[in-house]
């Protein structure tokens, strides 16, 4: 039996239906594939300047001898002063506001910083319990925009120094004014220098935990460290480790390296071709 002309038109109809929902979902998925590779090299930019954070908190309490170790080696200077004005109020007792005052802008160790970083420290850097709260006034990194809250509290017990760094409304505006919000929770344990506490040039911590990130179309990932991150105060940037960035339907691993100092990282998504970053 010869199929019918209403018989036809309805197949052709069918047909096309089911082709233009293969191309709007296959569409869909390409642009949430795309929408990871972009969030987690966000997410890559953010643990760095994060990590830049830290290296000033590291050098200006160094600076300015309140790290607060029984060791008598003496301070080393230079590393922020060298590039920012430093004010510390009061100048006895806790707790204290620092304020790193990097003005117009400097360049120190490559690193072009401008702006002002606000640090409230309730006791010395190192002793157990004490927090560090650091917030920014117009500030940035290579033409990055940092904003947010960060907040450091000490959780050495014994001999093992450690720290938890809690970030919030982390906002960054890249130089080409694209912007991302991140959040996490992350902890440090230092593997390095303890014997020189003074002195951060041969500092390295080991850094896990979790991260929100999420950009200015409400596009969302959450990451996990699933190998610690190693940072070296001497390195400007994160050398190794890894992170996995989760997604509807896939997922992503950042690879900052096999402990190299440079400015590459790697993404991929589900273990496909990796696609190379430059961190900042």
């Amino acid at each position: 039996m010869k199929p019918t002309n209403q018989l036809i038109a309805v197949i052709l109809c069918a047909f096309t239906l089911f082709t233009s929902c293969k191309k709007t979902n296959d569409t869909s998925a390409s642009d949430e594939v795309e929408a990871t590779f972009e969030l987690s090299g966000d997410q890559a930019i953010a643990d760095n300047l994060n990590e830049d954070d830290n290296s000033v908190l590291l050098g200006t309490t160094a600076e300015k001898d309140l790290q607060g170790s029984s060791f008598s080696t003496p301070a080393q200077t230079g590393f922020i002063s060298g590039c920012a004005t430093i004010t510390v109020t009061p100048q006895n007792g806790f707790p204290k506001t620092i304020v790193v005052d990097y003005g117009t802008g400097c360049t120190s160790n490559g690193i072009f910083r401008s702006g002002k970083i606000n640090i409230v420290l309730s006791d010395s850097l190192r002793k157990s319990g004490s927090t560090a709260v650091m917030t920014f006034d117009n500030y940035f990194v290579n033409s990055f925009k940092r904003e947010g809250t960060i907040t450091w509290t000490n959780t050495s017990v014994s001999s093992v120094k450690s720290w938890q760094r809690k970030v919030e409304n982390g906002k960054i505006t890249s130089p080409d004014g694209k912007y991302w919000i991140h959040n996490g929770l992350k902890n440090f344990i230092q593997t390095a220098g303890l014997n020189t506490p003074h002195d951060p040039l041969d500092d390295v911590f080991l850094i896990t935990g979790t991260s929100t990130v999420t950009n200015a179309n409400g596009k969302t990932r959450n990451s996990t460290i699933t190998e610690a991150l190693q940072k070296k105060f001497s390195c400007d940037n994160i050398d190794k480790g890894t992170i996995r960035i989760d997604a509807p339907n896939h997922y992503a691993v950042i690879d900052f390296g096999d402990g190299t100092c440079d400015r590459i990282a790697t993404i991929s998504i589900n273990g496909r071709p990796a696609r190379t970053i430059i961190l900042r």
